[in-house]
């Protein structure tokens, strides 16, 4: 017998991908806010990373969190905080077994704790600045509202620079 066929639903690649760095997000023992990101080299998940403190350190879910304690902004505060970010652990995690990241894609998933809100991920200064030097090519996040971002991290180099150059330029004339 021939059964009916019915249409396969099926995620498109950026869904697909940021569905897998939720799930390694939800490995965050972050009490604030959990994020997790792959990276993706020819269709081929080569590294994951989720947001938590150095390997063997105490986990903030474990005993709280400083950045609560001080009443520190959410994206503040970064010199507080015992977190290697999710973005970082995906590049360090390649490293230490041995994977290239050169021309891959970075999924960036976020969630608060209990995962019932999506957080866009946004990589911090220091995040682009090492993404820019392992040589990813583009980063792809969600926003709460399900919209797919994309950032060519290229445009991070010159943002990057432009900044410096502009702080240089103020600290200039504050000496003058």
């Amino acid at each position: 017998m021939i059964s009916k066929k019915t249409k396969q639903v099926r995620p498109d690649k950026d869904r697909y991908y940021l569905n897998i760095a939720k799930a390694v997000a939800q490995r965050s023992p972050c009490i604030r806010r959990q994020f997790g990101a792959i990276v993706v080299k020819e269709d081929v998940i080569v590294s994951t990373g989720y947001n938590g403190p150095a390997r063997g350190s105490i986990n903030c879910n474990e005993i709280g969190c400083l950045k609560d304690l001080m009443n520190l902004p959410s994206y503040t505060g970064y010199d507080y905080c015992p977190a290697v970010h999710a973005e970082e652990n995906a590049l360090l995690n390649a490293a230490r077994y041995g994977s290239s990241v050169l021309g891959g894609i970075l999924y960036l998933y976020g969630q608060t704790p209990d995962g019932n809100i999506v957080e866009e991920g946004k990589p911090c200064d220091r995040c682009k600045r090492a993404l820019i030097n392992a040589g990813i090519k583009q980063v792809i996040t969600i926003k709460p509202d399900k919209t797919i971002v994309r950032y060519n991290v290229s445009d991070w180099a010159k943002d990057d620079a432009d900044n410096y150059m502009g702080e240089i330029n103020k600290r200039k004339e504050l000496l003058k």
